[in-house]
């Protein structure tokens, strides 16, 4: 996935979306991979992350 398809599924800027990937996966950011000098995010990777984020809203 890009950035621009995930600020569309979560309504937030690619500016958000950009500073999350920058992000440790540890505390809190997107699991990401580089393609050359574009950050990609696998889309199994990125429906766990939204789950996880659910889980531990929820606990």
């Amino acid at each position: 996935m890009t950035a621009q398809q995930i600020s569309e599924f979560l309504g937030i800027s690619r500016k958000t979306v950009y500073e999350l990937l920058k992000v440790h996966i540890e505390q809190g950011g997107i699991p990401n991979y580089e393609i050359g000098n574009s950050k990609r995010v696998d889309k199994v990777d990125f429906m766990q992350w939204i789950k996880q984020l659910k889980e531990k809203k929820q606990a």
